[in-house]
């Protein structure tokens, strides 16, 4: 079978008005998501914002977009993107029940004007190419139905066969769990994408029937439909897969997991990422990229930015970060570390066998080494807690709301009472009560008769 270059193909002037259904009722179980299929995120857009980049060139008169699943959240998205692209007004229609493909299209067909073509794509498609549809929209019209196929030659999995005649005639699309033996061997398989003038478009809608595997009225039925009316069905073939296939699952190519790692709903992993042992990831928590993840526990919406160093060590998970703590970017959490709830832990920060109660911040460039750390302390940047006196450690006990200032460093055993502040610069190696400044510096010496060493 000739495959179809990719050549820019304008739409003629004088073509039929073009009304575009996407259907967006997929309820999308393999990505263990809240959020509607077509609203998750590829390349930092949602699926559906792709499909609809896509098809804006072509100056449809209408676009009706058909939600079932998280309708509400469809419609919010429709609504936010109306309001943003000015001059655009998509429709949504819900499919409620959801009956299948068909039925989808069914609840779009009274708003697809009759005069014109319509075109119909799934909203989990994000790779299509303005140009493709704009070839596939010349060859519709006049009677002709024209669908955008796609053979490698290799096993086209769960994608429906495309059948033809003896002649090269398509004549049907065959659901995979509803094809024969001989059928699963085509390779050619159906995209999704159709195009068809509207009135043909009712006319095959309304013959469906729930006469198959699934029980639900296939959309693709309607190429047989449209066959047995003597309508020419027309495939435009491509070779480039990637165009014509929907997003299913999230991709796991894109990081390296050589030990266990559970994950709650909505959890997203930028690239490069390495996890080992056991890690688990709260709900929609959110990990940058190249981040290395060694037996830890990240509680719901907590926020790794990228480079970061999380390592519990060899012995089960050794460090939690609680609910909302945000670590990173080039952070290091090291064995015993402990986040609270709504902790930060900025860039260049290093925290070992120290916990950090809820809402104490660390944010630049600092050292916290047998710590114990109070709720809303702010750990300046350039504060070190020095806890190796040569031959043990020793720890640092720093109390709820303190203020350690820039460039200080804490000489264990020490501890800052509650409310306390230490002022930047400072060397504290003894106690400092509760609510007091604490200041220890050098005094400032300046001569004027000094002068800078040459070289020799």
């Amino acid at each position: 079978m000739n495959q179809e270059n990719t050549s820019i193909s304008s739409t003629p002037v004088d073509a039929p008005p073009l009304d575009i259904a996407i259907m967006a009722a997929g309820r999308g179980t393999r990505m263990k998501s809240r959020r509607a299929k077509v609203l998750q995120p590829l390349a930092g857009q949602p699926l559906l914002a792709h499909v609809l980049r896509a098809v804006q060139p072509l100056g449809a008169r209408s676009i009706t977009v058909v939600a079932g699943h998280a309708a509400s959240q469809v419609q919010a998205f429709c609504a936010a993107w109306n309001e943003k692209e000015q001059g655009s007004a998509l429709r949504v229609v819900i499919q409620q029940p959801q009956r299948g493909t068909g039925h989808a299209v069914q609840q779009a067909a009274p708003l697809l004007g009759n005069d014109g073509v319509a075109l119909i794509l799934n909203g989990d498609g994000p790779m299509l190419h303005t140009d493709t549809l704009r070839r596939l929209l010349a060859r519709a019209g006049s009677g002709t139905m024209a669908l955008l196929t796609v053979d490698t030659g290799a096993d086209a999995g769960a994608y429906g066969r495309v059948l033809r005649e003896a002649d090269g005639a398509v004549r049907a699309i065959r659901e995979a769990r509803d094809a024969a033996p001989e059928e699963l061997a085509v390779t050619e398989w159906y995209s999704g994408c159709l195009a068809a003038p509207v009135a043909l478009l009712r006319r095959c809608l309304g013959m469906l029937d729930d006469n198959n595997a699934q029980h639900e009225l296939y959309l693709t039925d309607v190429v047989h439909h449209a066959h047995t009316l003597g309508a020419s069905v027309q495939a435009l073939c491509i070779a480039d897969a990637a165009q014509a296939a929907g997003v299913n699952t999230p991709d796991p190519a894109r990081l390296d997991v050589r030990g266990t790692l559970r994950c709650g709903q909505d959890v997203e992993i930028d690239v490069g990422c390495v996890f080992e042992g056991e890690v688990h990831l709260g709900d929609e928590v959110r990990i940058g990229a190249h981040c290395c993840i060694a037996n830890a526990r990240i509680a719901a919406g907590a926020r790794i930015a990228p480079f970061t160093h999380i390592d519990g060590g060899a012995a089960g998970v050794t460090i939690d970060v609680g609910e909302g703590a945000q670590v990173g970017p080039f952070a290091r959490l090291r064995p015993g570390a402990q986040l609270g709830r709504e902790v930060h832990v900025g860039n260049f920060v290093e925290v070992k066998n120290s916990q950090l109660a809820a809402g104490a911040k660390a944010n630049h460039l600092a050292y916290l080494g047998d710590a114990s750390v109070g709720a809303r302390v702010n750990y300046g940047a350039g504060c070190i807690t020095a806890n190796y006196d040569g031959a043990n450690k020793h720890r640092t006990e720093i109390e709820a709301d303190v203020h350690i200032g820039s460039n200080s460093t804490l000489v264990a055993p020490v501890r800052v009472g509650a409310g306390a502040t230490v002022g930047a610069g400072s060397v504290i190696t003894r106690e400092v009560p509760p609510a007091v400044l604490a200041v220890r510096r050098a005094p400032q010496r300046l001569r004027k008769d000094w002068q800078r060493p040459g070289k020799g």
